[in-house]
Formats: structure tokens, C-alpha cells, sequence
């Protein structure tokens, strides 16, 4: 079992938490990539759409009579033959969202933690203990921890702490969400991931319970339940020297 360093928000280390293996285990690149493809496609606003024939400006009186003229026979100044005319099959408002397994969404969380765990990335704090509402020194309580780019700060939900919430919400770069909300999206997006003690905790009992029962079983009662298997199954000739 992989243990991690807890540090206070001064940089100092306050202790170790040991992680699961069943959560912290083999990354699934391509599960990832079917997460976030599913989260960028439910973001999307779908607003787009076009005129066609019908809501197009313009009059529907036909222009001149069918025959007689020479010209080609025309309907309507609005036919998408026409410049200005209708857009023919153009896209209209829609949602792109569609249906993703709950089950592969906990599995590709489990490898955004694992990968963030395996690259050095993952930071765990005993608590968000900020005295001030100040942005300046949560700035240097980042620097403390050694956050110099990017980073993902995950607290408890209704955590109450509003001096955490006024002091990081105008850095650049830095979002708060809470621990129910993460998604494998904002861990891979963002180059750290910093989590309150009792959120990491939290968090790995949700995804170690909902982990399957191959992924929950120790590798040592897989050794001894193929050791002591199933007895083996006496050949032709065994039988008949039993028999005589």
C-alpha cells in the first residue's frame, strides 16, 4: 500500500495517509479520454443555428411566370439557390450531451488520481486553514507548497470556509471545487491537485466501495485460491486400478 505526505499550508509536513490500492493503482488511458470526451461534449452550449427557406428574410411572391419567359422557373426570392436564400440541412439547436456509464466515469477518476499520484503531482493538506480572506497570502501558502503553475483545490462539500473561497477565486489559474464534484477533467487539466485531508479520504472510500470485486481482492488470496484449488480429476487409468 503507497502512503502519501500530508503537509500543512506552511509547507511543513504533518504526517503520512496511506492510499488504497484498489484507487491508486493502473491508469486507463483510454477510459480517460472517453471521460473528458463525454465532459467537453456536455459543456457545450449547442446554441448554434441557421435560416432556412422559411424564416429567411424575404417576400414569397413568385418572382415571374412559369412559362413563356426563358428564364428558369423560380418559386420563391428566398430558394437556398438564391444569394440570400434559405441554408438547406444547416445545424440548429441541440444538446450534445449523451449517456456516459457512472461506472466508467468512477474508473477514469480512479486513473486521474493514479496518474497524478504516479507523476508527483497530487499534494494532500491537513485542512484549508486560511486566517484572512486575502488573495496575497494564499498566494504565498501555494508558493509554500510549491505550486508554481496551475492547480486544482478540492475541499469537502458545505466546508464553510469562505476565506478559502474569497482568497483563491481571483488567482489565475486556481479553482475550488468540492470533492463530489471532481472530475477526471479538472484533474487532468490542471498540473496540481491539492486535497484537504478529509476530502481525499472521503473520496477514496466512495471510489474504493464502488470498485469492482476483482479490483478489491487482495493479490495474496488470489495466490492462495490457486494454490489450494479445485482437486484434480483422476484419469481413465486411475479409475481402473481403483476398480481391480
Amino acid at each position: 500500500m503507497a502512503t502519501i505526505d500530508i503537509h500543512n499550508l506552511s509547507g511543513d509536513k504533518v504526517g503520512t495517509l496511506d492510499l488504497a490500492d484498489e484507487v491508486f493503482g493502473a491508469v486507463n488511458e483510454d477510459l480517460l479520454w472517453e471521460a473528458v470526451k463525454h465532459y467537453r461534449a456536455a459543456q457545450r452550449a449547442g446554441t448554434h443555428a441557421t435560416k432556412n427557406k422559411k424564416l429567411v428574410s424575404g417576400a414569397g411572391k413568385k418572382l415571374w411566370k412559369q412559362k413563356g419567359t426563358g428564364r428558369a422557373r423560380v418559386g420563391s426570392i428566398r430558394s437556398p439557390l438564391w444569394r440570400h436564400g434559405g441554408t438547406v440541412h444547416g445545424p440548429q439547436p441541440r444538446s450534445y450531451d449523451y449517456v456516459f456509464p457512472r461506472k466508467k466515469v468512477l474508473g477514469a477518476l480512479r486513473s486521474a488520481l493514479a496518474s497524478k499520484f504516479a507523476d508527483g503531482k497530487l499534494i494532500v493538506v491537513n485542512a484549508f486553514d486560511v486566517k484572512e480572506p486575502k488573495t496575497k497570502q494564499f498566494r504565498q501558502a501555494l508558493d509554500a507548497l510549491k505550486v508554481e503553475t496551475t492547480a486544482l483545490l478540492v475541499e469537502v462539500p458545505r466546508h464553510g470556509n469562505r476565506n478559502l473561497t474569497l482568497g483563491s477565486r481571483n488567482l489565475d489559474g486556481v479553482e475550488l471545487v468540492h470533492g463530489n464534484e471532481v472530475h477526471p477533467y479538472h484533474l487532468l487539466r490542471y498540473d496540481r491537485a491539492i486535497f484537504s485531508q478529509p476530502a481525499i479520504e472521503a473520496l477514496q472510500l466512495s471510489l474504493k466501495n464502488s470498485s469492482s470485486k476483482r479490483q478489491r481482492k487482495p493479490a495474496e488470496d488470489k495466490a492462495a485460491k490457486k494454490a489450494t484449488g479445485s482437486p484434480r480429476r483422476r484419469t481413465r487409468h486411475e479409475k481402473a486400478a481403483e476398480v481391480a
